[in-house]
């Protein structure tokens, strides 16, 4: 009677042995759906797919997000590789994986991007969010607007990190979609994701994908990620000669088995994948523009700082009054100087003399002639006495003013002083002093700024171009 014993002790040992499969090892992860997909990365081609757009947790392979804004962050000019970065009690209180950042503490942006791309710490991700975008809510719609102008169409981001959260989900298309971006969008970054080891500031860590890079010819990134509801992923990129492939799993089993189906669907992209394609990188998103992802992305190009000089508001000119007006000023002037000329080289008058009604005017006398008996020495014997002297002059080119501007050339006066006129009042504190100049040629009437310095000059031309006025310098003649 020895069967029910040995029956229920074999019961009992199915029973601890899946307990401990279930929850006490490490390893142990949820049944997590898995997913795949092959692409090839010079032409976007999809190689083999399978699940690709379900739906899933991403876990760690979210920091591929986080470090494309930040690269974008950094072509922006919005933040700089070495801006000291304060880590806040949220970042430094994420679970690990993590650098070991403390409250309060402050580090250079570079070893946050070290740390997240080659170790996957979950607190200098966060960090970097915060940086950024103030808030690592504000940088989770960052993440999402971004996301929809990259075309990752199955994708919620809620951290920066990809600790698990409701709603955060992507999918193995969207995330090869951008491990492609990343490679191509910011190839001078791309490195990071090679190292097998680099320095964080703090301490020296090392790449969780170092076996797959080891082992696996041709390997050069991506990114890993792991947690129990996603289970173990990977995006992986190789490259031999000419040909280049990225492969994506989601829900892999263990670190070993997750690297061995990567390894086996970059060998079945290789083997789709044409000796020869041409090379068609995907289109650079528009630069984020703030908002909740709706709206958050600009016209292509666009800058949303610029360092040149607000332009001045265009002055209306109405040219016939200006002219007129002008011409009113200088005429009063003129003659308010010819009446002082006249009032100071008038001899005074004794009283009850009069004055000839012809002349309003009395004439300065002439001064006296010279006395006969003076000798004047001559010409000839100054000549031998004086040694000769020779004046060399010529025409400054930095200092002088022998400089000037060129704004067009017209079919008439009329246009070129016109042009002149309206260009003088618009930029009155660069042109003031100058000398308007039409010089008539064969070819027309060139309307010229003159009397200028070569600085004043250049000076000039460059705040008339920035105006999108046509301008050339003119130098000595």
């Amino acid at each position: 009677m020895q069967v029910p014993r040995i029956a229920a002790a074999r019961s009992g040992l199915i029973v601890l042995t899946a307990i401990w499969i279930c929850v006490l090892s490490p390893l142990a992860v949820a049944a997590a759906p898995y997913a795949a997909m092959v692409m090839d990365a010079r032409t976007g081609e999809v190689l083999h797919s399978r699940n690709a757009d379900a739906r899933l947790h991403p876990a760690s392979l979210t920091k591929m997000m986080t470090l494309y804004i930040a690269f974008e962050a950094i072509r922006n000019g919005e933040i700089t590789l070495d801006t000291e970065v304060r880590v806040s009690s949220h970042a430094a209180s994420e679970p690990p994986s993590k650098l070991g950042l403390r409250s309060g503490q402050r580090i250079a942006l570079r070893y946050l991007i070290r740390a997240a791309a080659v170790k996957s710490a979950n607190d200098a991700a966060t960090a970097i969010g915060e940086a950024i975008s103030g808030s690592e809510a504000a940088f989770a719609r960052r993440m999402n607007a971004t996301a929809k102008a990259l075309g990752m169409t199955r994708t919620t981001f809620r951290n920066a990190n990809g600790l698990t959260e409701s709603g955060h989900l992507s999918s193995a298309r969207d995330m090869t979609v951008l491990g492609r971006h990343l490679l191509y969008d910011y190839p001078q970054y791309y490195n990071l994701f090679s190292r097998r080891s680099t320095h964080a500031g703090i301490k020296t860590v090392s790449n969780t994908n170092r076996r797959l890079l080891d082992a696996y010819r041709g390997a050069d990134g991506i990114k890993t990620g792991y947690t129990r509801a996603a289970g173990f992923n990977l995006v992986a990129s190789a490259q031999r000669g000419e040909e280049r492939v990225i492969a994506t799993v989601f829900g892999g089993t263990s670190t070993a088995s997750r690297n061995a189906q990567v390894a086996e669907l970059l060998d079945l992209g290789f083997r789709r994948a044409p000796s020869r394609a041409p090379l068609r990188k995907p289109a650079v998103p528009p630069v984020y523009a703030g908002g909740d992802g709706s709206s958050a992305v600009a016209d292509a190009g666009a800058v949303r700082n610029s360092l040149r000089p607000r332009a001045r508001p265009a002055v209306p000119v109405r040219v016939a009054e200006a002219v007129a007006a002008a011409a009113s000023e200088d005429q009063a002037r003129i003659q308010a100087g010819i009446d002082a000329a006249i009032a100071a080289a008038r001899p005074a008058v004794p009283e009850g003399a009069q004055v000839a009604a012809s002349d309003p005017v009395q004439s300065v006398p002439r001064p006296e002639a010279r006395p006969a008996d003076i000798v004047l020495a001559s010409a000839e014997a100054v000549r031998r006495e004086a040694p000769a002297r020779e004046v060399v002059t010529r025409v400054s080119t930095s200092g002088g003013q022998h400089w000037g501007i060129n704004v067009g050339r017209y079919s008439n006066r009329y246009q070129a002083e016109k042009v002149l006129l309206r260009t003088a009042l618009a930029e009155m504190s660069t042109l003031d002093g100058s000398l308007r100049k039409v010089v008539q040629s064969p070819r027309g009437f060139d309307a010229n700024f003159m009397g200028m310095s070569r600085e004043h000059a250049d000076l000039a031309c460059r705040r008339l171009q920035a105006r999108n006025v046509t301008c050339f310098m003119i130098g000595p003649s």
